[in-house]
């Protein structure tokens, strides 16, 4: 199977997605539906999100399992450490060799119910997800990679222990890292440096959001663990009582933003989709990476 790697080192940019499994069978219509459009337009690999025990963790390895083998897709799995013992994340990762997934982003997760929670290790488990990255690829010929935190991890004091983390990620077999949420290609670019300096030339992925609602700008700005800038408020907040004003001024945000990032030599953009296909299609088109056959 292709791996990641190997589908963002081609001769264009390229953009991927991401998609969290679905709760029920009316969810499940509508992540396919929106796999099945993205699909035409030839995304680098898509993802699907992991949640520790549970039926999330099973509709992911069930999702997964079918764009392996119903789709011209490159599936790519997420793992976390969260309440699982070694056997268990041995066994999680044997299924994703099974049905052919051959790409995992390998993540420690968060404390469940509290993000900024107490981190509390499974007493068979692993504490940090550099060991989750060993064990992956001791156990075949995984694509592995990571996340990154451009306003750093909220539980690393400053940015420079942060940044001596995510190479430690990279050193333990990761080739590339997925950017979390950010508001300007400075706090990408300045990430990226801060890796390049401190001697890893493991690729970097900035994770992208597109602004359509008010809830995907609240989203972001959870995510990225960092406060909005107020230009970026100023721009939107006028318009939020207006949906179609507030999507408008939201994707041009973003194209500004992707822009910025391409001419910057970014080789690929990750889209967070929230199960849904029509911005991330927008975007992609206005920003020239959808192939000329799509």
């Amino acid at each position: 199977m292709t791996s990641v790697i190997e589908r963002l080192c081609g001769d264009r940019p390229v953009f991927s997605v991401e998609f969290f499994p679905p709760r029920d069978d009316a969810d499940e219509a509508v992540l396919w539906r929106s796999i099945r459009e993205l699909e035409q337009l030839d995304p680098a690999y898509m993802s699907i999100t992991y949640g520790a025990g549970g039926s999330s963790r099973d509709g992911t390895i069930r999702s997964i399992a079918r764009v392996a083998t119903e789709t011209t897709l490159v599936p790519m799995a997420h793992l976390t450490a969260v309440n699982h013992s070694v056997a268990e994340l041995r066994n999680v990762i044997g299924w994703y060799a099974a049905v052919g997934v051959r790409n995992i982003l390998a993540l420690r997760g968060d404390p469940p119910g509290d993000p900024y929670g107490e981190w509390i290790p499974h007493p068979h488990g692993l504490t940090y997800a550099e060991e989750l990255v060993e064990l992956v690829r001791s156990l075949g010929d995984f694509c592995v990679g990571v996340s990154a935190f451009p306003y750093g991890h909220p539980r690393s004091p400053d940015l420079e222990t942060d940044t001596k983390y995510l190479v430690r990620k990279f050193q333990a077999g990761a080739e590339f890292g997925i950017a979390q949420l950010f508001f300007q290609a400075e706090d990408f670019l300045r990430l990226r440096d801060r890796v390049a300096a401190a001697g890893s030339d493991a690729l970097l992925i900035p994770g992208i959001m597109p602004l359509t609602t008010p809830r995907t700008l609240a989203k972001t700005i959870e995510l990225s663990g960092a406060e909005a800038p107020r230009w970026l408020l100023d721009r939107l907040e006028p318009r939020s009582s207006d949906p179609k004003a507030f999507r408008a001024e939201g994707l041009d945000i973003v194209t500004e933003l992707c822009e910025r990032l391409l001419a910057e030599g970014v080789p690929s953009l990750h889209f967070y989709t929230f199960n849904r296909s029509k911005a991330t299609r927008e975007l992609a088109g206005r920003l020239g990476l959808v192939p000329a056959r799509a």
